[in-house]
């Protein structure tokens, strides 16, 4: 959707609509000075005939409204903070199913079973039954079961019966059956889930349960952080608050970071609320999401699981919302419109007077200032649930791995450990932040690598496919024998998952190893088929990227191994110190959930790093208190609000040029205020994106009404700008990175 036009527009209602138009339904509309069909979605409709010279509205899309009364007012709160347009905010929140293809067609259907149901009385069936056996016996066995059972699906009778379908279409005919269509929901497959008993809580977790018990039943909406180390029970708390949610009526959303991490919440939470829970998330076919989606509308559902965008489900009455490893940066979308889950969610809490609640092991730094500020209440699970210790951490110097001679990407420390639990028959899990079989190609003679011809960021090399990829803009390539720059000989540096799995496979010869990154789990439901087989089959090692570091809980994984800890903390980003504390200290925290005791050995070139130490020791208020310093010596957030305009384009020279006049105007805007600095543009830290360079102002201050329409008012500026054609545009509020 474009700003220039984002702006409401008057349509009459033809006199055969009138009945059937309401807010919130979508309609088709001629739209510009070529009448061009376009969606449209109702905001209001007046009784006010006195209008001229309008256009009028074609047809209507809905039988009923798919955008509540609380979801359009929500939508008008999100254009206002997340620079985004009305149309964008009201398109994130339905399925993608639902809208309509440019000739017309809905992209997903409802989906129909045809049932019969005996038309006559149970007696007459079985007469008529005993009358049909010697010359139509298929019939003859529709009447008897119809007659026991009186209604179901044609297909289960025929299966059941034997019968074809003709023989229902007889029946018909004659008057004894009659047949209709019916909707019914396509189900994902949800993990197998026993019916569950009451949850028991030890005597920290009941303290904080109580004190969120009490938030819960206020009258007005609140706000919580819970704060417990992993494995200390945070999820059966979950689970006690949305049983009392649902108790007094009202419904519960719980999200999570990572689509992985849903089979374990579904199983849980299937097991103590049975059908009454819905799951939304991307890798569910369209038809299956579009129908959760209707499921929750319809009411039939009390408690919703999923990911980022599920924090718009079509909920009525919100009691409790969870969003679990809240610090994940995966709760921030980075297309329009840039919203942050959390921010939505604190929007509809206050809405429906509900409980908002924070949970992590690693709460992010702006969780817990707010927490230390008083605007979060503070509850913490010091110890783990059944007082299990923290798993035994080591590091292992990678420096000293090299002088040894040791050219694998695992160090002789951790493939001791490894050894230990094959032999024992325990599990691990190891964590390395890049997919792919190594970093980068470079030759050993000029030092030539490949780079991506779109981007300006090397390929990686995947050894299944045997060609370099780029893991922007996707574009592959394969690899020549030789350098192509000096014919020099071409080496392979770094490492990914798959080289990881490759040299596991090398140094344990037999021994199980499965992989568990973007490239295995890019179909429906395999990270389920993988975790499934990690426990059913106790494979013995699981190797991933940040899939494996948070959520897992395993009974049998007693050893963690974090490959390359400096991999993510050196990154040019203010969020890497944060970043690299909680992934390692979230992935640690894996192993030793059951009866042994855990260990984890966390490899890196600079074990002297406090970054690395307080990870090592699970010292998470250490850290906080050494960043938010930090953080108040650079004005970072959240002691200082961050805006980014963003400018991209095919030219890069009149992408500098755009980008210095939008600085400029912002500049003039914000002279007078103190509070704020503006810094850049500069190049992004990946400057070149499928072949449009891409430049970043920055601006450092309170976030503000006044700042935020500024900023838009830009924004139209530059898009309304001829000069500016070709290029695009876009603000963020304090982006993940």
């Amino acid at each position: 959707a474009v700003f220039s036009i984002d702006r409401p527009y008057s349509y009459l209602i033809p006199e055969s609509l009138e009945d059937r138009v309401r807010p919130g339904m979508r309609v088709t509309v001629p739209f510009g000075r070529a009448n061009r069909r376009c969606e449209g979605i109702v905001l209001d409709v007046s009784p006010d005939r006195e209008f001229k010279n309008l256009k009028t509205i074609d047809n209507v899309l809905d039988d009923g409204p798919v955008i509540t009364a609380e979801q359009l007012s929500l939508a008008l709160w999100m254009r206002d903070r997340f620079f985004c347009t009305l149309y964008d905010a009201v398109r994130v929140m339905l399925p993608a199913g639902m809208w309509f293809a440019p000739n017309g067609t809905r992209r997903v259907s409802d989906k129909l079973q045809k049932y019969v149901t005996l038309a006559v009385p149970g007696e007459d069936a079985l007469e008529a039954a005993g009358k049909k056996q010697s010359r139509a016996p298929q019939q003859a066995e529709l009447l008897r079961t119809l007659a026991a059972i009186g209604r179901c699906p044609v297909s289960e009778l025929c299966e059941f019966t034997g019968a074809p379908a003709a023989s229902v279409t007889a029946l018909e005919k004659q008057g004894f059956v009659t047949t209709d269509m019916v909707e019914v929901y396509r189900r994902p497959d949800l993990p197998e889930a026993d019916g569950a008993g009451p949850i028991t809580l030890s005597a920290e977790q009941e303290k904080a349960y109580s004190g969120l018990k009490k938030l819960m039943d206020a009258d007005g909406p609140e706000a919580a952080l819970l704060y417990g180390v992993t494995g200390s029970g945070k999820t059966s708390i979950y689970i006690r608050l949305a049983e009392d949610a649902v108790a007094q009526g009202r419904k519960a959303l719980i999200l999570v970071p990572e689509i992985a991490l849903t089979p374990q919440f579904v199983a849980i939470f299937s097991a103590h609320f049975g059908d009454e829970v819905a799951v939304l998330h991307s890798s569910l076919s369209m038809g299956e999401r579009y129908d959760e989606w209707k499921r929750i509308r319809d009411g039939l559902v009390n408690v919703v699981i999923g990911t980022r965008s599920a924090v718009f489900a079509p909920l009525d009455d919100i009691g409790l919302i969870v969003i679990d490893e809240e610090q994940e940066s995966t709760y921030k979308s980075e297309n329009a419109p840039r919203y942050h889950a959390r921010d939505v969610a604190k929007f509809r809490c206050a809405k429906f007077g509900a409980l908002l609640l924070l949970g992590s092991a690693t709460p992010s730094v702006e969780s817990m200032y707010s927490a230390q500020c008083g605007n979060y209440k503070l509850f913490s699970l010091e110890s783990r649930y059944n007082a299990r210790p923290l798993p035994q951490v080591f590091t292992a110097d990678m420096r000293r791995e090299l002088r040894s001679g040791n050219g694998f990407s695992i160090s002789s420390a951790l493939q001791a450990e490894l050894e230990r639990n094959i032999e024992r028959g325990e599990q691990s899990i190891l964590f390395i932040n890049r997919r792919g079989a190594s970093r980068l190609v470079v030759c050993g003679q000029c030092g030539y690598t490949y780079m991506c011809p779109n981007c300006s960021v090397s390929m990686t090399y995947h050894s299944a496919a045997g060609r370099l990829m780029c893991h922007y803009c996707g574009h592959s390539a394969g690899v020549p024998e030789f350098c192509p720059e000096c014919g020099g000989t071409l080496k392979f540096e770094g490492a990914g998952t798959q080289k990881v799995e490759e040299e596991l496979k090398e140094l344990f010869p037999g021994v199980g190893v499965l992989r568990m990154d973007a490239d295995t789990v890019s179909r429906a439901g395999s990270h389920e088929r993988i975790l499934s087989a990690f426990e059913k089959e106790k494979v013995p090692i699981l190797v991933g990227t940040q899939m494996v570091t948070k959520g897992l809980d395993f009974e049998n994984v007693t050893l963690v191994g974090v490959i390359s800890a400096d991999q993510m903390l050196y990154a040019n980003d203010y969020r890497a110190r944060e970043r690299t504390f909680a992934l390692i200290t979230q992935v640690v925290g894996r192993s030793g959930r059951g009866e042994k005791t855990g260990r984890a050995v966390i490899q890196t070139f600079t074990p002297d790093n406090e970054v690395i130490t307080l990870a090592a020791r699970q010292d998470y208020m250490g850290f906080y208190e050494r960043e938010i310093e930090l953080r108040r010596m650079t004005m970072a957030p959240p002691v200082r609000d961050l805006f980014s305009v963003m400018v991209s384009g095919p030219d890069e020279s009149e992408v500098m040029r755009s980008s210095v006049k939008l600085r400029n105007s912002v500049a003039a805007y914000l002279s007078g205020n103190r509070d704020a600095r503006v810094l850049g543009p500069a190049p992004a830290p990946v400057a070149r994106i499928m072949g449009r360079y891409r430049y970043v102002l920055w601006v450092s201050c309170p976030n503000s009404r006044a700042v935020r329409d500024m900023l838009s008012h830009v924004m139209r500026q530059f898009a309304s700008d001829g000069k500016n054609r070709g290029m695009s545009a876009f603000a963020d509020l304090n982006p993940p990175d």
